[in-house]
């Protein structure tokens, strides 16, 4: 976890802050998910390819097994650089466009 861990401390303590180090323990842990996954659409060529057609969204979470919360962390910030893509908008026209029509089908 080391780079992982540095990247929260250096995510946090950015522009002079200064984070405890419980508050780098626990953003170390959604950093973590998301190293997770871009490790998956790195190497997960199938999974990649619909998440790059807009067939499927990829979304992380953290499970506080103490509360039994779900922190939902949503889509990776990173994913228009990791798929090759310009917009950070993955697909919002299509996707759109498909629930659009898939109601028209069934009237």
């Amino acid at each position: 976890l080391g780079p992982v861990t540095e990247q929260a401390q250096y995510e946090l303590n950015a522009n002079g802050g200064s984070a405890t180090a419980e508050e780098i323990a626990a953003h170390v842990v959604k950093v973590n998910v998301f190293a997770g996954m871009e490790r998956l659409l790195a190497y997960s060529e199938p999974i990649r390819e619909k998440v790059n057609s807009g067939e499927v969204q990829l979304h992380g979470a953290v499970y506080d097994i103490v509360s039994g919360e779900v922190d939902f962390l949503g889509q990776l910030p990173r994913l228009p650089l990791i798929l090759g893509r310009e917009s950070g908008l993955i697909n919002a026209d299509k996707s759109l466009k498909s629930v659009v029509d898939s109601k028209g089908q069934g009237s």
